[in-house]
């Protein structure tokens, strides 16, 4: 990372109360100090030419929102504590101004709340055009979050469009703006479900070289038996994610003891989200850090998880996207908190707007467009085990073949 913990900390309060982050010029390059809140709050203003492209007038044109319905076909039938799914439905957004295209995503897994109607519905309700410029960014995404309670997938496309339309017109990734280094992230994850022996031995095999850190969902009566079967083919470092499975915290404290002995590096979600009291005592009493999952949703939840959890997973789609995914990354760390880097089921579009801001991090989980068959996005990429963003500006995504551009 490009600037130190102790200016993420300085920032982190101002950050927590909705300041915006200046954007320096100075700071897009390598080995400029952190970022400090902007005087004005709300503006990128003084990054990007007139018209918000080289060369450009005073601004006129308006910013265009659209979208289209799209579904994630699963290379495999995903299982986890409670429920099976082959595919998962997203909502593709992209923003156009001035020639220039920025591109997001809504996925929406059946627990999200969250279905293709509902994101489309609430999307008809955004008018960009009563702003002159997408630089202000801070005021926008105020106003989307505004419209209605909730939806958050459906904010999280338009924040990571926005988001990718603004770095492209200042012409750098997010990366680099944040003042990370891309390549100073932790190993990704693979997600094994729950199955038989046979088809879990043979997900964990494919995998094998490519990852060095498998995620295996538990929660069941099966745990003993998938992390046995997986352990009979490979003893890389498991994380285990139990969807708030385990119902007693004695049950959950025994399988983590357990799971400790069996080479198990963390533990997400391990009971009901709303067991906070139980959830408290377990993670007292864990020889493994802890993460919150279904208990953590957005900024304003991090305060009443300090001491209930040793860590949380930031997810764009719970949070409503990039900006308060780094707003929450920031409070969290001033918090002594961990923090892990997490997804739905995505495309390349909203898995590479995640890349951007997670250097640095203790844990991710960001294998969402490895699990799909139907990839539309090239973006960032699995390198040595780990996602690197692409050196691209914005998100750092291109549409590929797989794309319709009729819409």
């Amino acid at each position: 990372m490009q600037h130190s913990r102790r200016q993420f900390i300085k920032t982190s309060a101002a950050i927590a109360t909705g300041l915006s982050v200046a954007l320096l010029p100075a700071g897009v390059n390598a080995g400029q100090k952190g970022m400090k809140p902007s005087s004005s709050g709300n503006s990128l203003s003084s990054l990007l030419p007139a018209g918000g492209k080289a060369g450009g007038k005073a601004p006129s044109a308006k910013m265009k929102l659209s979208w289209r319905a799209y579904d994630l076909a699963l290379k495999h039938t995903f299982t986890i504590s409670g429920f099976s799914r082959k595919s998962t439905p997203v909502v593709l957004t992209k923003i156009e101004y001035e020639g220039v295209t920025g591109y997001g995503e809504a996925s929406l897994p059946p627990y999200l709340g969250e279905t293709q109607a509902s994101v489309i519905e609430f999307l008809k309700k955004i008018d960009l055009s009563r702003f002159s410029t997408p630089s202000h960014m801070e005021d926008i995404l105020t106003y989307v979050d505004n419209i209605a309670i909730n939806n958050s997938a459906a904010k999280a496309s338009v924040d990571i469009a926005l988001h990718d339309l603004v770095g492209k017109m200042i012409g750098v990734p997010w990366y680099n703006m944040y003042g990370l280094d891309k390549t100073e992230v932790p190993y990704t994850t693979f997600t094994i479900g729950i199955d038989s022996d046979d088809v879990v031995k043979e997900k964990t095999r494919e995998v094998l070289g490519d990852f060095n850190i498998l995620k295996v969902k538990v929660g069941g009566p099966d745990d003993k038996r998938m992390i046995k079967a997986i352990r009979s083919v490979t003893d890389l470092p498991l994380a285990v994610d139990a969807n708030q499975g385990w119902k007693e915290r004695l049950e959950a404290l025994d399988m983590i003891l357990w799971l400790k002995e069996e080479g198990i590096v963390m533990v997400e979600q391990p009971m009901p989200k709303l067991k906070l009291d139980d959830i408290a005592w377990l993670t007292e009493e864990s020889p493994l850090p802890i993460f919150a999952d279904e208990s953590v949703q957005r900024l304003s939840d991090l305060h009443r998880l300090k001491g209930v959890f040793s860590g949380i997973n930031i997810k764009l789609m719970k949070c409503t996207g990039m900006r308060e995914a780094w707003k929450m990354r920031n409070l969290a760390e001033a918090l002594g908190m961990k923090v892990m880097m997490g997804c739905m089921t995505e495309t390349s579009c909203a898995i590479s707007a995640a890349s951007q801001l997670y250097a640095g991090m203790d844990f991710a989980d960001l294998d969402g467009a490895l699990l799909i068959a139907n990839d539309c996005f090239d973006g960032a990429t699995l390198q040595n085990g780990k996602i690197i963003a692409t050196d691209l500006p914005g998100i750092g995504v291109v549409p590929n073949k797989l794309f319709d551009t009729n819409w």
